[in-house]
């Protein structure tokens, strides 16, 4: 008998990743292939939707060749960049333009004159986000005035909206379905996450038509067959979740007051709220955690713009190291009489400041820094960055936890791990299986095809690899963050000059 195995696409936005597991969740075969990201001006980016579609078919093929064919292949999960938008021709199936993705600023002007025109309140309100163009909605808003004829075809019904995993589900299943779940519409700006329905208002606010967009299903749900000529055999497509979602899912974040980060291309914490949509005073999103047989289970999150796109740049940039691995030891062998501040904000700075404007910046800098103190400066950068968000949860009535789940390609830097631990004052704990975020789209496909019985079968599958425990002195953690607001207030704002 052939073991029933799932299929999980995790397209980030570095990267196009398939995993596939076993109906024990544990990973039997992994292909990947970078993803270049498109630069047109400064603070926006974009992606190429062929080369996403093009990678995914690839890694997909890959992992099913390595794991004995299509043959017991029982369900997809597709997991996906949050925000990123394309807009496409329903015939020709081709984008009408590059994807914007969700670090892109170019709506950040809408914005302004949403914000000067009192409707934050009733966009908070109904969508649990402020306003932002980080969300779908000033980037559709932008598709549909700057790219020729894309109203007149939206008026005639030739046009389909989608962030990415719709765009893929699209493409998965030869045209025949347009959907989305509930996780990624509530990143849209355009979503009343309490009715569960795109919301007319405010489409005719941001002039989106309402013939683009996707229907909104369960996480869990019957997304169609992807077509025969693809993979050898129809295989049916069970789960859609946004990526930060998907890892709380991995993290077997079922519990309310159960907190996760993820350390990727930016940084995002979680915490499970249960059935209470959570209003911040704060500057905090409130987003649908999973909606799992048309329950909905909401949480509140925060979000850093920049994380490990610092090592990067220090990588590729300044050619401080070869791989992001050595930046462990270098941090490690710093020493020096100063500290240095590194505030990452390459494309502006996310929660809770929400500032489009900032630029990323490396204070403290004297005679005797080493490239070593401004690689630390960097990894204690993105864990300040995570400790202001867990401050605001605090500042928003949020129970403080006993501990917080880690995961992602940074998380596996012990020495960083430590010092997010001393900064927060919170036992941090990494998972066996980092790739949280891949996996909870596998748990997620395997409940909806019958693999795994209920979330208790989920919960019962994580396991901790490592736990770090505050040891930083309480006046020497406060002397840090006091040093660490100066610097980000020194960011804030635009530079005069810059475009």
């Amino acid at each position: 008998m052939t073991t029933k195995r799932i299929l999980a696409i995790d397209q980030g936005t570095t990267s196009t990743r398939a995993v596939m597991f076993d109906d024990r969740a544990k990973p039997l075969a992994t292909a990947q292939i970078p993803l270049p990201q498109i630069y047109p001006r400064d603070g926006w980016v974009e992606h190429d939707p062929e080369e996403i579609w093009k990678a995914t078919v690839q890694v997909c093929r890959d992992v099913i060749a390595q794991t004995g064919g299509v043959d017991g292949v029982v369900a997809i999960g597709i997991t996906n960049q949050r925000e990123t938008s394309v807009i496409w021709d329903r015939k020709t199936r081709q984008a009408i333009h590059n994807a914007i993705v969700w670090q892109d600023r170019r709506g950040a002007p809408q914005c302004d004159e949403l914000r000067a025109q009192g409707k934050d309140k009733v966009i908070q309100a109904r969508t649990g986000l402020v306003i932002d163009s980080y969300f779908s909605a000033t980037k559709a808003a932008w598709l549909m005035k700057n790219v020729p004829d894309a109203r007149t075809q939206a008026d005639k019904d030739a046009l389909a909206f989608g962030t990415i995993d719709t765009f893929l589900l699209w493409r998965l299943t030869g045209g025949k379905v347009h959907a989305t779940d509930a996780t990624n519409a509530s990143r849209t700006m355009l979503y009343d996450i309490h009715k569960g329905v795109w919301d007319r208002e405010l489409l005719d606010l941001f002039n989106v038509p309402a013939s683009l967009l996707p229907e909104v299903k369960n996480t869990t749900d019957d997304f169609g067959t992807t077509t025969p000529d693809l993979f050898g055999a129809p295989i049916p497509i069970r789960a859609l979740v946004g990526d930060q979602q998907s890892a709380l899912v991995g993290q077997a974040g079922f519990r309310e007051g159960l907190i996760k980060c993820t350390f990727g291309t930016g940084c995002f914490v979680l915490i499970n709220t249960g059935s209470k949509a959570f209003t911040s005073k704060n500057k905090l999103l409130t987003t649908i955690a999973y909606k799992l047989n048309g329950k909905t289970t909401y949480a509140l999150e925060g979000s850093v713009f920049n994380a490990g796109t610092a090592v990067q740049w220090l990588r590729d940039q300044l050619k401080l190291f070869g791989t992001a691995a050595e930046s462990e030891e270098l941090a490690k062998s710093a020493h020096g009489t100063s500290r240095t501040y590194f505030v990452p904000a390459f494309t502006g700075l996310g929660a809770p400041h929400w500032d489009p404007d900032a630029r990323g910046a490396i204070l403290g800098i004297t005679r005797d820094t080493s490239a070593a103190q401004i690689v630390r400066a960097a990894l204690e950068g993105v864990c300040m960055q995570t400790q202001d968000l867990l401050a605001t949860f605090i500042a928003d009535g949020v129970e403080k936890p006993a501990a917080l789940r880690v995961d992602g390609g940074m998380s596996a830097n012990n020495w960083m791990m430590q010092f997010l631990s001393d900064v927060s004052g919170l036992v941090v704990e990494r998972p066996q299986y980092r790739e949280t975020t891949v996996l909870g789209a596998a748990f997620l496909a395997g409940l909806g095809a019958g693999v795994f019985g209920s979330l208790s079968d989920v919960e019962s599958a994580w396991a901790r690899d490592f736990t770090a425990s505050p040891g930083m002195r309480s006046d020497a953690r406060q002397a840090v963050l006091t040093g660490w607001a100066e610097a980000v207030r020194r960011v804030r704002g635009p530079i005069p000059g810059n475009p």
